[in-house]
């Protein structure tokens, strides 16, 4: 398939851009069906604005109190725990998850 280039418009700040041959071409071999919808400076933005785009790696995500079902210990838990659902510590989640 030959890819050229294309300009896009940026759905946050309205400038066009464009989505590179060379671009189009990566996108497809990654199975991606949907063009960029942000120029390079507001994808970089949105990145930051998400925690850096590492995976959460280098940012703490926001963690929630919570007592452990089991064990009865103090915890935290990446979730906001609901009343109809047990929480456990680490160490109980860890022995009863195998």
């Amino acid at each position: 398939m030959s890819f050229t280039d294309r300009e896009l418009q940026c759905v946050d700040c309205g400038a066009t851009f464009t989505f590179s041959a060379d671009e189009q071409e990566f996108f497809a071999g990654k199975g991606f069906t949907n063009d960029p919808k942000r120029c390079t400076d507001c994808r970089a933005a949105k990145k930051q604005e998400r925690g850096g785009g590492q995976g959460g790696f280098g940012s703490r995500r926001q963690m929630y109190p919570a007592v452990c079902a089991a064990c009865g210990v103090d915890t935290e838990v990446p979730f906001e725990p609901r009343q109809d659902r047990p929480v456990y510590c680490r160490e109980c989640y860890n022995a009863n998850s195998r």
